[in-house]
C-alpha cells in the first residue's frame, strides 16, 4: 500500500514539476512545502491549540447561562406534616453585576416557621439583585469572559508560530539534502576525470611515453575519489531519509522517497518567488506585526484585566437585593410596591492587606511584561539586520568563490596540457584539482548558508500577523 501511495507522489510531482531536465522525478521546494502544511501531523496538531482555547471560551459564557434552581425540604414525623417547603426560581446573570430573579414560593406544614408562611395558592416574586461597589464594573465571570475571548486570538499566534517553526526546520532541510546532492553530484564528475585519467596514464605507460610510477599515482587519485563518492553518497541518503520525516499523505501515512525523487537544483532561482521575499517591509513593521509580539500583547492585554480586578477588590462589598410580592401573577397590576423582600450585605476589610498585595503583584506582572516585549522587538530587529548582512555578505562569498573555482579549473586544465605535452606532472595535476573540490564544495557550503540565511528571514516575515 505505501509502495502504491509512493508511486502517486511520484506522478503528481512528476506533472507539476517545473524547470530541470528530468521533471518526471524532481521535489520542487512550492511542492514539498505544500506537502508539509496540508499532511504533517504536527501541523495538524497545532490546530487543536485553537480549538482547546475555543472551548474554554464557551465554557467561560456558560457563567453567564440562565438558571433554574428548585429548592423542596419536607419533614414528616408520626402522621404529622412538620413543614413542606419549596422554593423554584429562574436567575438571569447580566454583565455587570445584575441579576434579574423570578420565584415561586409554597411554604405548609404545623410546625413551620411563621417567617415562611405564605398564600394558600403560593407567593411569586420577581426582582433584581447587585453589586454596588466591588463586582460592579468587573467581577470574576467578567475577567474570565474577557480572558477566555482573549485566549482565543493569543492561541491562533501560538499555533501560527509552531506551524512556521516546522515550515523552517523543513525548509532547511530541502536546503541540506540540495547541498548532499550537489556535493554527491561533484564527486561523480571528479571521479570521472579520474577515472579517464587513469585510462590515459595506462594507455600512454603501454606506449612507453609515461612511466609505471604515473599508473600508480593515477590508481591511487582514482580510489580516492571512489572514497569520496561513497562517504557523499551516505551523507546523501542520510539527508534524504530525514527529509521523508516532514513528508505525510492523508490519515497519517508517511512517504517513502524513491530514489530517482531528486531536488530542484533550480531552486536558487526562483528563492525569492516561493518564500515570497520579493518585496521586504521595514524593520519596525516586521517587528511590530510579529507573531511573538503579538502573543505578549496578549499575555499583557490579560495582565491588565487582572490588575482591574484586583483594583476592582479594593472597594467594599455592597450587595442589594429587591424582589416585588405577590400571591397572583396573572394579573401584574397586583405588583405592589408595599409588598416586597429588600436585602443589602455590606463588608469591607479593615487593612485590605491581601488586596493591596494582590495589586502590587498585578502591577509588578505587567511591568515584567514590558520588559519582556521590549527586549524581544529589540531582539527581532537586531536579527533582521543581522540576517540581512548575512545574505549580502554570502552573496558576495558566493561571487567570489565561483570565480576562485573558475580559476582553478583553468589551472587543472593547463596542468592537463602540459602533461600531456610531457612539461608537467601528474602529481601537480592531482594538486590542482584537490585544490579545485575543495573551492567547489566551500561554494556549496556557503550557497547553502546563503539559502539558509533566507530561510530565516522568510521565518520573521512568515511570523507576521496582518488582523
Amino acid at each position: 500500500m505505501k509502495k502504491i501511495l509512493c508511486s502517486l507522489f511520484i506522478i503528481v510531482v512528476s506533472f507539476s514539476g517545473t524547470s530541470q531536465s528530468k521533471t518526471d522525478s524532481i521535489l520542487t521546494l512550492s511542492e514539498y512545502i505544500g506537502y508539509v502544511k496540508q499532511f504533517h501531523p504536527i501541523v495538524k496538531q497545532a490546530q487543536l491549540t485553537t480549538t482547546a482555547s475555543e472551548i474554554k471560551l464557551l465554557k467561560a459564557r456558560g457563567a453567564f447561562d440562565p438558571k433554574i434552581e428548585v429548592d423542596y425540604d419536607r419533614k414528616k414525623f408520626k402522621k404529622s406534616t412538620y413543614y413542606d417547603k419549596l422554593n423554584t426560581a429562574f436567575k438571569i446573570p447580566t454583565w455587570y453585576g445584575i441579576e434579574f430573579k423570578a420565584n415561586y414560593e409554597k411554604n405548609s406544614g404545623i410546625f413551620l416557621n411563621p417567617e415562611f408562611t405564605v398564600p394558600e395558592d403560593g407567593l411569586y416574586g420577581a426582582g433584581i439583585s447587585m453589586s454596588l461597589a466591588r463586582g460592579f464594573l468587573t467581577n470574576k465571570r467578567m475577567a474570565d469572559l474577557k480572558k477566555a475571548k482573549i485566549y482565543v486570538n493569543q492561541a491562533k499566534a501560538d499555533q501560527q508560530l509552531l506551524v512556521n517553526d516546522i515550515l523552517y526546520n523543513a525548509i532547511v532541510t530541502y536546503f541540506e539534502w540540495l547541498k548532499n546532492y550537489e556535493k554527491q553530484e561533484t564527486f561523480k564528475n571528479f571521479l570521472k576525470n579520474a577515472t579517464d585519467r587513469l585510462n590515459n596514464v595506462k594507455r600512454s605507460f603501454i606506449a612507453g611515453d609515461k612511466p609505471a610510477v604515473d599508473t600508480l599515482e593515477a590508481n591511487i587519485n582514482y580510489k580516492n575519489r571512489i572514497l569520496d563518492l561513497e562517504k557523499s553518497k551516505l551523507t546523501y541518503i542520510k539527508s534524504k531519509l530525514k527529509l521523508a520525516n516532514y513528508l505525510w499523505l492523508e490519515d497519517n501515512i508517511p512517504l517513502e522517497l524513491e530514489d530517482r525523487i531528486l531536488p530542484d537544483v533550480d531552486t536558487p532561482l526562483y528563492i525569492d518567488q516561493v518564500l515570497n521575499l520579493s518585496t521586504l517591509e521595514s524593520n519596525s513593521t516586521i517587528v511590530n506585526n510579529h507573531l511573538k509580539i503579538q502573543s505578549l500583547e496578549y499575555k499583557k492585554e490579560n495582565l491588565i484585566i487582572d490588575k482591574r480586578l484586583k483594583l476592582n477588590n479594593l472597594l467594599p462589598k455592597i450587595d442589594i437585593e429587591y424582589n416585588f410580592l405577590t400571591s397572583k401573577y396573572q394579573d401584574i397590576t397586583n405588583f405592589d410596591t408595599n409588598n416586597y423582600k429588600a436585602g443589602l450585605n455590606f463588608s469591607v476589610p479593615l487593612f485590605l492587606r491581601k488586596e493591596r498585595s494582590d495589586l502590587k503583584l498585578a502591577k509588578l506582572k505587567l511591568q515584567d511584561i514590558d520588559f519582556i516585549i521590549s527586549s524581544n522587538k529589540a531582539n527581532l530587529s537586531n536579527k533582521i539586520n543581522a540576517i540581512r548582512n548575512e545574505i549580502s555578505s554570502y552573496n558576495t562569498q558566493n561571487k567570489t568563490l565561483n570565480d576562485l573555482v573558475t580559476d582553478y579549473q583553468r589551472l587543472v586544465k593547463a596542468e592537463e596540457r602540459m602533461f600531456v605535452l610531457g612539461e608537467g606532472s601528474l602529481f601537480r595535476i592531482n594538486y590542482r584539482e584537490v585544490k579545485l573540490i575543495e573551492t567547489q564544495l566551500k561554494a556549496i557550503d556557503t550557497y547553502n548558508k546563503y539559502l539558509k540565511s533566507k530561510a530565516s528571514l522568510y521565518r520573521l516575515i512568515n511570523n507576521q500577523s496582518y488582523n
